[in-house]
């Protein structure tokens, strides 16, 4: 039997369900496929009912301001996905009435939508047989054929897109690249595959030759990068502190942040008020104090970061701009939500 048949058989007998496989509609679909990239369908279930239930249609979504969706991606991460997605709705709903692009050629032009993405639209919504190529699929494929080829490198993607393609069910794509993503997800998971019950157990090489633990190969990781954060929490006698807007491209563009010392290492109270950063925002007398007792280490895809929380009290400020009271209306990373949650259950 063809490994499309074994494939989708298996799926109409296990496969999951969830809100968006009960519809054909590409702005449901293209929602559920931007959340789901780096995050859990666990995790990315209830960011989708939110998001569907607030923003029904592509316009609702394109009305709204950055900072409001912004607020409800916070906890999701990789922050770009979140403003990538609004400015895409603005261009379907002001550029194309509100009619997203049928076909991958199309599809791929949007802003913040891949090979992948583009893939999943298009073969689940329109019928296009472009197969889908994401951490599940190579590693289905790799132990199957027993590919060594790096997942991570210009010729694996290039291999295993052509392997994937040469396989789909082009009467049936969207199935397949399901069927395909549920399977790794489900049944050749990363860890304790289910190889004893796998309908490919009597073909699959990296069964036969004992390779299920080393495929897929990947390159090396890039070096990750420590960085040291301190952030100044502070507290005026009026109630009010300092929370203002990452600006440029780096991590947490658009997201809100106190005020921040950044060092080449972990440091001491000592450090930080003499420093030249701190005397400029403290000119007077402060009461300073650290909240956490050791580095909080924040884990991001290519940099961790040390941070610590000083809580500042001082008289007042020409700096503050917020009130305590209104502090949760903001959109922060995810590392500051943590803190806040944290600091108001010890007041």
């Amino acid at each position: 039997m063809k490994f499309s048949n074994i494939l989708i058989y298996w799926y109409l007998q296990n496969n999951r369900e969830l809100p968006w496989r009960s519809t054909r509609n590409p702005y449901f679909i293209w929602l559920s496929e931007i959340m789901l990239q780096q995050t859990r369908v666990a995790q990315g279930l209830s960011y989708y009912l939110k998001f569907t239930t607030t923003f029904p249609t592509v316009f609702d979504l394109a009305k709204a301001d950055e900072s409001t969706v912004l607020k409800m991606w916070q906890g999701l991460g990789y922050y770009s996905r979140a403003r990538n997605l609004h400015f895409s709705a603005k261009q379907i709903a002001n550029e194309l009435n509100g009619e997203f692009p049928s076909t991958y050629k199309d599809i791929i032009k949007l802003k913040g939508i891949g090979d992948y993405t583009a893939s999943a639209i298009a073969s689940i919504c329109f019928n296009e047989p472009t197969a889908v190529v994401d951490g599940n699929v190579y590693r289905v494929l790799s132990r199957y054929f027993g590919i060594k080829t790096p997942i991570n490198s210009s010729a694996g993607i290039k291999e295993f897109k052509t392997l994937a393609q040469s396989l789909i069910d082009e009467r049936q794509p969207g199935n397949f690249n399901q069927a395909i993503m549920d399977f790794g997800a489900l049944h050749c998971k990363p860890q304790n595959p289910l190889c004893e019950t796998c309908p490919f157990a009597d073909s699959c090489v990296a069964l036969e030759k004992k390779l299920i633990k080393e495929l897929p190969v990947k390159e090396k990781k890039i070096k990750v990068r420590k960085r040291y954060f301190n952030f100044l929490v502070i507290k005026t006698d009026d109630h009010k502190t300092i929370l203002s807007e990452r600006t440029g491209k780096g991590i947490w563009q658009g997201l809100y942040q106190f005020p921040l010392i950044e060092k080449e290492k972990t440091i001491n109270k000592e450090e930080l008020i003499s420093s030249e950063e701190f005397i400029n925002l403290f000119p007077s007398t402060t009461t300073i104090s650290l909240f956490n007792k050791k580095d909080i280490v924040h884990k991001l895809s290519h940099q961790h970061l040390h941070t610590q929380f000083w809580i500042v009290e001082t008289e007042n400020s020409s700096e503050v701009n917020i009130n305590w009271d209104e502090i949760e209306k903001y959109p922060v990373p995810i590392l500051i939500a943590n803190f806040l949650e944290a600091f108001q259950q010890k007041k």
